[in-house]
């Protein structure tokens, strides 16, 4: 310690500044800094190196997730719109449909009412030709028995205007 001391008494001193004091100051300086280097500054240098890795590496992911995410929802709003399509198609589908049996409907019930006019209109025009034929048949027995009371009496216009009225009044019975 003594030449340190030696030393530091031997320099020069320059506006109450000793230069050998200043020196030794400024290799301790650098062997600071070389230590600092070597101890600090490398091991801190890398934990800001990891650190920016890191925050780059979650920009990078959280990029990736709204990325992702916005894909997701165009999806979603893509198959939302097809399924809304999809939805109106089968509702329009059902409006057809609808429509289509309104008029199979309509339809089956004017040939229904059709078939049953005609069967009404055929049922009519049976009764008539037997009401014809059953008139036809009295008419015929009543001529017949007509004939047989004029050949039994001879009617005078009192007595036929009289066997008219029985004749109606025995149409209108059987009736």
């Amino acid at each position: 310690m003594h030449s340190y001391v030696d030393f530091m008494t031997l320099g020069a001193s320059v506006g109450g500044l000793r230069i050998g004091d200043m020196l030794v100051t400024l290799i301790f300086f650098l062997i600071l800094m070389v230590l600092l280097r070597i101890f600090a500054w490398g091991p801190l240098m890398n934990m800001m190196e990891k650190r920016e890795n890191y925050v780059a590496n979650e920009i990078d992911a959280a990029e990736k997730s709204r990325a992702e995410a916005e894909k997701d929802a165009k999806a979603a709003t893509d198959q939302l719109n097809s399924v809304r399509q999809e939805a109106q198609k089968i509702i329009e589908d059902a409006k057809t449909a609808g429509v289509r049996q309104e008029q199979d409907i309509i339809e089956s019930a004017r040939a229904e009412a059709e078939r049953i006019k005609e069967q009404a209109q055929a049922d009519i025009q049976n009764e008539k030709e037997q009401a014809i034929q059953a008139l036809q048949a009295q008419v015929a027995s009543l001529s017949v028995l007509v004939a047989s009371k004029v050949i039994e009496k001879e009617i005078n216009e009192q007595d036929q205007t009289e066997f008219i009225n029985d004749y109606i009044k025995e149409v209108g019975e059987e009736r």
